[in-house]
């Protein structure tokens, strides 16, 4: 059974970085490599909304917000996802969710909190 597994929330003030990693577990490779993965947040009171997404051949996309801040990249060796966000903003304060696009799977999510 696949597990997504996010790691490297924390507390930070803001204009500090955090590196958030995406693993998913017992996938395996063909499969991982030939789907798109995404980041999510969801901030208290507010829908979930998609802050990033590379497809299968490393094509990236951004919500606009964090463009020129948050960096995609993905490691298809290691079924890993890596979310690197500098310049953090307090309205960047947000549970973060990683998401497999064609098998749809989430992960639990990892707290990520900037404070100003």
């Amino acid at each position: 059974q696949v597990q997504v597994v996010e790691s490297g929330g924390g507390s930070v003030q803001a204009g500090e970085s955090l590196r958030l990693s995406c693993k998913a577990s017992r996938m395996i490779l063909s499969s991982f490599s030939s789907t798109a993965v995404e980041w999510h947040r969801q901030a208290p009171g507010k829908q979930r909304e998609m802050v990033a997404e590379i497809t299968s051949g490393r094509v990236t996309r951004y919500l606009d917000s964090v463009k020129g801040r948050f960096t995609i990249s993905r490691d298809n060796g290691k079924r890993t996802v890596a979310l690197q966000m500098n310049s953090l903003k307090s309205e960047d304060t947000a549970v973060y969710y990683c998401h497999i696009r064609t098998q749809n799977y989430w992960g639990q999510g990892t707290q990520v909190t900037v404070s100003s």
